[in-house]
């Protein structure tokens, strides 16, 4: 294993006391962690702080077996400590990188299959705000639904960070993008950054709206993080051959549903979450997206959209705002 001379022998993290309300977390200081044979020890710059992040604190969504216990799914950094059997990356090299946790810390282990260069012309800060959201996307959208040009698309929460990215990835790749949210000036957003429709879940009809834009052909493609009282009506809007997507439950995992439908359009219903894929699945999604995506963010035709920045310090109120729901893309965390 290849050592840096300076690192110290602890490091600040976030830890929590106990599962609960944001007030549960504190600064606390421990050992660095020690990478593996095929990991590299990242010096955290910027953490991204993720809704899986709130609710592993609040105790309703557990690491899987070996990760670690500090919350912190995406950072960006230096690569300060390189594994026996990793050729790929170099002490010094600046990466972005898919955590198994860990990332809410001043040093962070990740495997180095997940790690991914920082597009060209981004700032560190804007590369850590992309590995959860754009794995997330990729892997959903465009390996399992396998969304296509000149097909159209739906994102639920056009606004948060899973949202914006899906917004634009689906508009580079040449889709027709829908998309719902809760007020006039996140609406307004997502249209600036390429939403074709957008629907204020508030006031509007959405359902009946999209069916009159779609002449009642409906939708191809639906990543759906809400759940509940969506269910029934995604499955309604959803094209002959259209592919549902789930990847979170905010209203809930549950509905009555008519699914006759759903044989005579032959339509299907998926998935997945993140975390809990395999290694050598997620290096496989950090090929594509390095490939495919990378030159896309590096010619600015697809943008991270920060919020807000807090400092290490100030994770708590970062959750807050995250629960609140009144951020546009994503909150980050400086650490380094």
């Amino acid at each position: 294993m290849s050592d840096s001379h300076t690192l110290p022998s602890t490091m600040r993290y976030i830890a929590t006391r106990n599962a609960g309300a944001a007030d549960v977390m504190h600064i606390a200081c421990g050992p660095l962690p020690t990478p593996g044979p095929h990991e590299v020890l990242i010096k955290v710059a910027y953490a991204g702080v993720n809704r899986p992040d709130v609710a592993q604190r609040a105790g309703t969504y557990a690491p899987p077996p070996g990760a670690l216990p500090i919350m912190g799914l995406e950072v960006s950094g230096e690569v300060v400590q390189v594994g026996a059997e990793v050729i790929a990356l170099s002490m010094g090299d600046k990466v972005c990188a898919l955590t198994p946790g860990g990332g809410y810390a001043e040093y962070c282990a990740a495997p180095a299959a997940h790690c991914l260069p920082i597009p060209a012309g981004l700032s560190m800060l804007e590369a850590a705000g992309l590995p959860e959201n754009f794995f997330t996307v990729w892997v959903n959208v465009f390996d399992t639904c396998k969304l296509k040009s000149g097909e159209k698309f739906l994102v639920h929460g056009g606004s948060s960070g899973i949202g914006l990215t899906a917004i634009q990835l689906a508009k580079a790749f040449g889709a027709e993008v829908f998309t719902t949210v809760g007020n006039d000036d996140k609406a307004a957003f997502c249209k600036k950054i390429g939403a074709d429709h957008v629907f204020n879940y508030k006031t509007d009809d959405w359902m009946t709206e999209m069916a009159n834009i779609t002449q009642k052909k409906g939708i191809d493609v639906i990543l759906d993080m809400v759940g509940g009282s969506y269910i029934e009506k995604n499955l309604r809007s959803l094209a002959l051959e259209g592919r549902y997507c789930f990847i979170a439950f905010l209203e809930g995992g549950k509905a009555e549903v008519d699914f006759r439908p759903l044989m005579m359009k032959r339509q299907t219903i998926t998935g997945s979450t993140l975390r809990a894929r395999s290694d050598s699945q997620k290096a496989a999604i950090a090929g594509a997206l390095k490939e495919k995506v990378w030159p896309s963010l590096a010619a600015k035709r697809v943008t991270p959209v920060i919020h807000q920045v807090f400092n290490l310090d100030e994770t708590i109120e970062a959750h807050r705002l995250m629960e609140s729901s009144a951020h546009i893309g994503k909150i980050m965390l400086k650490v380094g």
